[in-house]
């Protein structure tokens, strides 16, 4: 498929359009306030930095049923014309996962974006403020070259740079989700 011709905006409906048109799911097209945005296929160090973390997710809340975790490709839009984003990784309320419809998930408890190289700008700038300005309860930007992660909330001007475990505690849980960046960046 050839490249689509840059306009100035983009809706969520145009962007639906380019992921449905093209067979390879990549490129994947994203739009926030219709800015596009265009990730190439995923890097295979990133594929698996984002798989260990939603296994890790997957195994805690199960034990702790607070949420629901699931992997990009995802239609996250919150009923705005011009947004459609698809995190890496991120979990939903249950009651809005079990609905089994994009268009009714509106709160994301927990967005995690594994940086590329072409993905920085948009995953440290565009995709975090879109992410405070939706209320995010936490966001997560992995840089699994330099082995860290940014922490912000939805209220933080600067992130906390973590170097060496995740921890995160939801409302509704009895003990904090943890994940030390040691397993999370542990060779293949």
């Amino acid at each position: 498929m050839a490249m689509p011709a840059l306009l100035d905006y983009y809706t969520a409906d145009m962007v639906r359009a380019l992921n449905e048109a093209e067979p390879r799911h990549w490129p994947r097209y994203e739009t926030v306030h219709g800015e596009l945005l265009v990730s190439p296929a995923a890097r295979p160090w990133h594929q698996d930095v984002a798989f260990r973390l939603a296994v890790a997710l997957r195994l805690y809340l199960d034990r702790e049923p607070v949420g629901h975790v699931r992997m990009a490709p995802a239609d996250i839009s919150w009923g705005l014309p011009d947004v459609l984003v698809q995190p890496d990784v991120f979990v939903v309320p249950l009651d809005e996962a079990r609905t089994l419809d994009w268009r009714k998930i509106r709160h994301l408890l927990l967005a995690v974006e594994v940086l590329s190289p072409s993905s920085v700008r948009a995953d440290r700038f565009t995709k975090r403020r879109l992410y405070q300005e939706q209320d995010v309860g936490l966001y997560w930007v992995i840089d699994g070259d330099a082995r860290t992660v940014e922490v912000w909330t939805s209220t933080d001007t600067t992130p906390r740079m973590e170097r060496e475990v995740l921890t995160w505690h939801p409302d509704g849980a009895s003990q904090p989700f943890t994940f030390p960046l040691d397993e999370l960046f542990r060779p293949i």
